[in-house]
Order: C-alpha cells, then sequence, then structure tokens
C-alpha cells in the first residue's frame, strides 16, 4: 500500500546524488552506502512505504531495507524503477544516482584476497578504505595500519597457529593494501590511542618490535597520523571492555560506525546511541593518556630499554 506523497519535491533533494565526481576513490562500500541513503531519503521524501518499494521491483520490504542500508548490491534496473516510483524523472539526476550504484558493484581491490577475507572481516575493509577519520584504541597489538611487515606475520602466527606461510603473505600483502590509504594525496585521519602493553611485548622478536617502535616514531610525524601512548601509570582508564576502532565518512549522509573485533566474529555498531559511547570512551582516553607531543620521546625510551 502506498502511503500519500509528500508535499516536498525530492529533485530539490539530490545534491548528494549529483556530487559523484570522487566517490571512485572511497570504493564501492562507501559508494553502496551512499545509493542506499540516498534511496532511503527519497523514499521519504515520496511518501513511500518500504512494502509498497518492494512491491515496484518485485523484492520484499527486507531487501529495501538492506538496500538502504548498503548492505547488498545494486541492479541497475531496480535502481532506475525506484526512482522512477519516487518521482525522480529528470535525466541528469537518474543517471547520478545510476553512476554510483555502477561504481558500487564493482569489486574493491581487496576481494582478490577473499581466500584469506572471513566474510564477516570483509565490511570492515570497504568500510575503512571509505573512512576520513579512524580512531582506534589497541591493548595488546600494534594498530593494523601501523604495522610492519615481520609485525604482522607474528601477529598472524599468533592468532592461525596452523595457517601455513602463504596464508601469512597473504596476510601481510593485504594489511599492506591497506596501509596504503596513509599515502593517498587525501588521506583519513588515523588518531591511535596505543596501551604501553602493546609497546613493551615484543611480538616478532626484539629485532622486529625495535624496527616496529621506529616505524612509529616515523608515522606519527606525518601530519594526518596522530599517535598517544596510554602509559601503565595512570592505573585504570575508560577502555575497560578492550580494542575499539571508531570510523567517521566524510559524506555527511553516512552514520559514524564502531567495530569490535572478536575472537571468530565482529560487531559493527552504527546506531547513534551506540557509537556515541564508544566516542566518548576514545574522548576520556585521549584525555587520559599522554599527549601526541609526548609520543615519539616515549617511544625512544621504549625502544632504549628493549
Amino acid at each position: 500500500m502506498v502511503s500519500p506523497r509528500s508535499t516536498s519535491d525530492p529533485q530539490d533533494d539530490m545534491a548528494m546524488a549529483m556530487a559523484i565526481d570522487n566517490r571512485q576513490a572511497t570504493g564501492p562500500t562507501a559508494a553502496r552506502m551512499l545509493v542506499g541513503a540516498q534511496l532511503r531519503r527519497l523514499r521519504r521524501l515520496a511518501g513511500i512505504s518500504r512494502e509498497a518499494a518492494g512491491e515496484a521491483i518485485r523484492a520484499s520490504d527486507s531487501k529495501i531495507s538492506r538496500l538502504e542500508l548498503g548492505r547488498t548490491g545494486f541492479k541497475q534496473r531496480d535502481v532506475a524503477d525506484l526512482l522512477t516510483l519516487y518521482g525522480v524523472t529528470h535525466e541528469a539526476d537518474r543517471q547520478a544516482v545510476l553512476e554510483l550504484a555502477r561504481q558500487a558493484s564493482a569489486p574493491g581491490w581487496w576481494h582478490r584476497y577473499d581466500d584469506v577475507v572471513p566474510a564477516w572481516y570483509e565490511p570492515y575493509i570497504g568500510l575503512e578504505q571509505a573512512s576520513s577519520v579512524i580512531r582506534v584504541y589497541e591493548v595488546q597489538f600494534i594498530p593494523d595500519l601501523l604495522q610492519i611487515p615481520d609485525y604482522t606475520r607474528a601477529v598472524v602466527r599468533l592468532r592461525e597457529p596452523e595457517g601455513g606461510s602463504e596464508l601469512i603473505e597473504r596476510r601481510v600483502g593485504l594489511w599492506r593494501g591497506r596501509q596504503e590509504i596513509l599515502q593517498r594525496p587525501r588521506p583519513p585521519h588515523l588518531w591511535v590511542v596505543i596501551d604501553e602493553t602493546a609497546l613493551r611485548r615484543p611480538i616478532g622478536g626484539r629485532a622486529a618490535m625495535r624496527t616496529q617502535i621506529r616505524h612509529l616514531v616515523e608515522m606519527a610525524e606525518l601530519p594526518h597520523v596522530t599517535v598517544q601512548v596510554l602509559p601503565f601509570s595512570i592505573g585504570g582508564h575508560a577502555a575497560t571492555n578492550g580494542p575499539i576502532t571508531y570510523l567517521r565518512f566524510p559524506e555527511a549522509e553516512l552514520l559514524d560506525m564502531v567495530f569490535l573485533l572478536q575472537l571468530s566474529s565482529a560487531v559493527y555498531l552504527e546506531k547513534t546511541i551506540h557509537t556515541e559511547r564508544y566516542r566518548d570512551v576514545l574522548d576520556r582516553l585521549v584525555i587520559q593518556a599522554e599527549q601526541a607531543r609526548e609520543s615519539a620521546p616515549i617511544l625512544r625510551r621504549i625502544l632504549d630499554e628493549l
């Protein structure tokens, strides 16, 4: 059943759909989320229920929900039919959304590592690649985007002791691909708080750990990388439940996301009531940790003690 249409004109709200000139760089995950957000906005402006939208493309309302959340791919015919249903008739506006939907259907570079990427982890890589701000708290390991290859190899061996050398090298290749976002012309701001535990534990041996800490010192000098150390001396702290990754995206239409890695799965949080709590924890950690300007002296001191 179709709800009464809104008096608003959906075509008055197409600014996001038109601004697609730089979407390719952020990858298919962001494009999928943007298309979903745009379709959701257009549907609501048109006063159409999810059930009615589903009927228009011969699908269930649950599929419309997945489409609008960016959790599934798009068929060009479905997007075109939904745009017609929502009253979007201007050809330029339609093509802007359809082009973004085409980008959303393209595989990301990380898909060539499907053999070593669990299905539950793959969405995170796409979200990470699309982000403009990445905030991380780590207690056990150096954050992924700041790891050197020898350190990554040691971590993979710890997490997957039955994995062979091929798996390890494939995982290292994946990590190196992820780290390339920090070398982009417009990289995200990476802001990490590292517990002193992670810096004192010689993962991969002392020689590898010394090289790893030198790499942290170098990376912390980049204008878009902030490194803070959470020292033992502060005692208790805000992050009582372990590591946190918080992602923010350049598009205002996309909600912040929290990623919580578990042993054999992960939790993705996107409801504001949840993400705000984790943002508050990270904000308190930033205050409790040593200031960023002190990170290099602290890291060099730890280096001398290894």
